[in-house]
């Protein structure tokens, strides 16, 4: 069970009991973050799930030129709301598209990228609960070398389970957003979702 949340500036922290906190105010010798608002940093080898607005996580991975020096691997469903607006420009950014839950299985179990940052898309889970669990797993043991992020605008039932296991969820919120914000329903259509399991993911260079 997680700890009571860390609140400030706007910021809700969780970190499973056992697990140290570290600030990115300390310093970090020859070592690659991400840091998403001053005080908040992402650090290598952990899984942290961040609930933040979009503006947030594109000024995070767009004000970094150093990110480019990292193989970097995004992972979203068949529509995303951020990736038209990320630079792309580094020969090492890699995007997949799955499809199904099963097929973002398999593409966490091959990542062997420093950076793997998931675009949480529900309605690959649509008839997919069983596999909350194995996935939650996969980003886990991924976070144990990669710096593994899952994305989301706002919470919803997948995402919650699929954080289950991370090490830090992260929640950012603008001055003036409500706490509460309607769940997240994801981007794909109807007719997106009716795609049959069969289907080859997307890779786009």
């Amino acid at each position: 069970m997680p700890a009571a949340p860390r609140v400030s500036d706007g910021c809700y922290t969780f970190t499973p009991s056992g697990l140290l906190l570290i600030s990115s105010a300390l310093p970090v010798i020859g070592a690659m973050l991400i840091e998403l608002r001053r005080g908040i940093a992402l650090h290598p080898a952990t899984f942290t799930a961040v609930i933040a607005p979009e503006a947030v996580i594109l000024a995070a991975l767009n004000g970094n030129p150093d990110l480019r020096r990292f193989l970097f691997l995004f992972i979203c469903g068949n529509y995303s709301r951020l990736i038209s607006r990320i630079s792309r420009d580094a020969a090492n950014f890699e995007v997949r598209r799955p499809f199904t839950a099963d097929q973002l299985l398999t593409i966490l179990n091959e990542a062997g990228h420093t950076i793997i940052f998931i675009e949480h898309d529900p309605t690959l889970f649509e008839g997919a609960g069983h596999l909350l669990g194995p996935l939650s797993s996969a980003l886990k043991q991924a976070g144990q070398e990669s710096l593994v992020i899952l994305y989301a605008p706002a919470m919803d039932r997948s995402f919650s389970a699929l954080a289950r296991q991370a090490d830090r969820l992260i929640e950012l919120l603008l001055p003036q957003e409500p706490e509460r914000r309607q769940p997240y329903l994801g981007t794909r259509s109807v007719r997106d979702s009716a795609l049959p399991k069969a289907q080859q993911t997307l890779e786009v260079s």
